[in-house]
């Protein structure tokens, strides 16, 4: 199927994205909107009832004294509450400033204030109490809304306390929240997202209106989703991938499971059975590692089944590709193994889902084919905060793996300088809040974005990204180093690592950093004697250093010379978001970890 390039929709679509909300709410009233857990069970509401409580959350905030574009702040996890507090800042005239749960009281304080907020939606105890430590420099911040910390009925209100101001104010105000709504234009700011710097402070992306009404219409226009859809919904709300799932919602009315607990995540996806969810490659990246490392484990015929059933499904999607036959006795086998093996892989996932969307890093190729070849399709995108999440994305019926897709409809990405990918059309930021130097260097005269992210296109339009410019890296010999690239093939290699970091520039050759997943470990440990050991005593093992060591040659083995790792060390403790090593998307900050290791790898030239 070719890609949809018609471009009409950007005429016709809502103004913003309250309106967005309201139109969804008159079409799909009594369809459902959101399921949420609430003890051991879900609770689920319809598009009408969400909507009833959002006018009424954002009438409250109306009447606290709320004006059109004054900054609201929510700082917590991804839960049904945060969508309610996003949309009734939307539909009030409001902008959103997203702070992660993680972020430290510091940070949290910087871009409540950078930010100007009036209020805040506060999670629990944890985030009002980061808020009072910085209240001496929030002069602007009048009233805070806690979800599920404690108020004290004066400056500290709960989610009903506001919905009850919003009952007496829509008394006296009936309609005023969609005469609200409509009056917003379409370039007005509606959300400030900091992205979580991994050098000096976060910088304010000041996304519009438009943006985020152009992401979810351009989904809706492929003909991606639609109202027979259900999301799983766990990715942090704080980041643009987050909310860029909630426009495409309310562009295809498809109704939304939400729990942002990660741990939780399989056994969320058994329970709720979604047809598609958005994730990050770290979450495949341990799907794919437990599975093999299961299979490892059972040994015997079980693993040659699972082998033998992998080597054929992989020939069968390689001959599919090309445009080859199958033979008859080829596809008799696979239809025997995707019983036996397959469906089993695809029941991991709730056995529903028609595809995964895979953003916020790359995907790691060798990954996604032993998925695909499971029947299980995950179709990566790319973009970044600077451009409201969504600027490229694959198609379930005509994707190419180890690209990102096309360009969304309605537009444009090209190739600059140095290869770089730059990116223009409706969901480009207005720039950076407060930094109109730094704006300047990141969008040019003609409306591009330089992203820093290297790529390439190919004929027909589909981008390959080759990794962030500023991590490649020359080798004192003179040979670029490519270090996603090796990352990736490692950790396809070796189902217990959980980071694999490749350092070197200007260095005489590549040293690596690795850390392994403790789940993963922790049944390695038992079955080679070492269970009851910590995860710092089993990482430091021989034991442990000869399996990695074995997965390191096999590495190199299929590297060019000036690539290969000669040299590495295990580290003590896995790379966490607490840690300050990955971003709550679950990006390594590899600089962050670079410096905090910075003698352990001058070590390894001394």
């Amino acid at each position: 199927m070719p890609v949809n390039h018609d471009t009409s929709f950007v005429d016709t679509m809502p103004q913003n994205v309250a309106v967005q909300f309201i139109e969804r709410v008159k079409v799909s009233p009594g369809s459902e909107a959101f399921r949420f857990p609430r003890g051991e069970s879900w609770e689920s509401v319809t598009w009408q009832q969400a909507g009833d409580l959002v006018s009424r959350l954002a009438a409250g905030l109306l009447s606290l004294g709320l004006e059109s574009e004054q900054r609201v702040g929510i700082a917590s996890g991804t839960r049904y509450e945060w969508i309610l507090a996003d949309l009734a800042i939307m539909c009030a005239g409001g902008a959103t400033t997203t702070v992660y749960p993680s972020t430290n009281a510091d940070d949290t304080g910087f871009i409540l204030g950078d930010a100007s907020c009036r209020f805040v939606f506060a999670e629990d105890d944890v985030q009002l109490a980061k808020i009072a430590e910085q209240a001496a420099d929030l002069p602007e911040l009048v009233k805070i809304i806690t979800f599920d910390g404690t108020a004290d009925g004066d400056r500290v209100l709960t989610l009903d306390a506001l919905a009850e101001l919003g009952d007496a104010y829509l008394t006296e105000h009936p309609g005023i929240v969609e005469e609200k709504a409509r009056a917003i234009p379409a370039d007005q700011l509606a959300t400030l997202i900091y992205t979580s710097g991994t050098t000096g402070r976060p910088k304010g992306v000041r996304l519009l209106h438009r943006s985020w009404v152009y992401e979810g219409a351009a989904i809706e226009a492929q003909k991606i989703l639609d109202e027979s859809d259900l999301q799983f919904l766990w990715l942090p709300m704080a980041h643009s991938f987050g909310k860029v799932l909630l426009s495409a919602q309310l562009a295809c009315g498809f109704a939304t499971a939400i729990d942002g607990r990660v741990d939780k995540i399989v056994d969320n996806l058994a329970v709720v059975k979604p047809t598609f969810m958005g994730a990050a490659p770290r979450i495949f990246e341990k799907a794919h590692a437990r599975i093999v490392t299961m299979q490892a484990a059972e040994g015997g015929a079980k693993e040659k089944i699972f082998k033998k059933a992998f080597a054929v499904g992989l020939e069968v999607d390689r001959r599919r590709i090309e445009g080859k036959s199958i033979p008859v006795g080829m596809k008799l086998q696979h239809g025997l193994f995707d019983k036996l093996v397959f469906s089993k892989v695809r029941d991991r996932f709730g056995g529903r889902v028609r595809f995964f969307i895979s953003g916020s890093a790359a995907l790691n190729p060798e990954i996604a084919a032993f998925f695909h070849a499971a029947g299980v399709k995950i179709l990566e995108g790319y973009g970044m905060t600077e451009n409201a999440a969504g600027a490229t994305v694959n198609h379930p019926d005509h994707y190419k793996m180890g690209t990102v897709g096309p360009a969304l409809p309605g537009a444009e990405v090209k190739i600059g300088e140095g290869d770089e990918v730059l990116l223009r059309g409706p969901h480009i930021m207005a720039g950076y809040h407060n930094n109109p130097d730094e704006t300047a260097r990141t969008i040019d005269a003609d409306g591009w974005l330089h992203t820093g992210d290297k790529g390439s296109l190919d004929a027909d339009g589909f981008l390959t990204i080759t990794g962030r410019i500023k991590d490649l890296f020359k080798t004192s010999g003179g040979k670029y180093i490519a270090p996603p690239a090796i990352e990736a093939k490692f950790k396809a290699l070796c189902p217990y690592a959980s980071q694999f970091l490749v350092f070197g520039s200007e260095r005489n050759f590549v040293v690596a950093l690795i850390t392994l997943d403790p789940d993963a470990m922790a049944v390695w440990a038992e079955e080679n004697g070492l269970a009851g050991k910590g995860y710092t005593e089993v990482v430091r093992s021989e034991k442990a250093h000869a399996m990695v060591s074995g997965y390191v040659e096999e590495l190199n083995a299929k590297l060019n010379r000036w690539e290969t790792i000669k040299k590495w060390e295990i580290l003590d403790e896995d790379l966490t978001i607490e840690s300050g090593e990955l971003t709550p998307s679950l990006k390594v900050k590899r600089n962050v970890v670079e410096a905090r290791h910075e003698d352990l790898i001058a070590g390894f030239y001394a």
